[in-house]
């Protein structure tokens, strides 16, 4: 399993953003519908469980965006 994740690493190294933004319509593709075949009485839950998945997923991947592109705006701003 270590060589399977380590192969992925790799492969992540190698991605554009063009390819994640590729990856990230795909799940957002087959997570709409997976919502779509939850039952009508348990739309409320599973609304709050993907809700509560965003936040906990958003928060740390901003929170190691915005100072890299704050740093890179800086460094760009220095060029000029």
């Amino acid at each position: 399993m270590k060589k399977l994740f380590a192969i992925a690493d790799s492969y992540v190294q190698r991605m554009t953003w063009k390819d994640v933004s590729l990856v990230k319509v795909c799940l957002c593709a087959i997570g709409v519908l997976l919502g779509l075949c939850v039952p009508r009485r348990r739309r409320k839950w599973a609304a709050l469980g993907a809700g509560a998945a965003f936040i906990a997923t958003y928060i740390p991947l901003m929170a190691g965006f915005v100072p890299h592109l704050v740093r890179e705006l800086r460094e760009d701003g220095d060029a000029d």
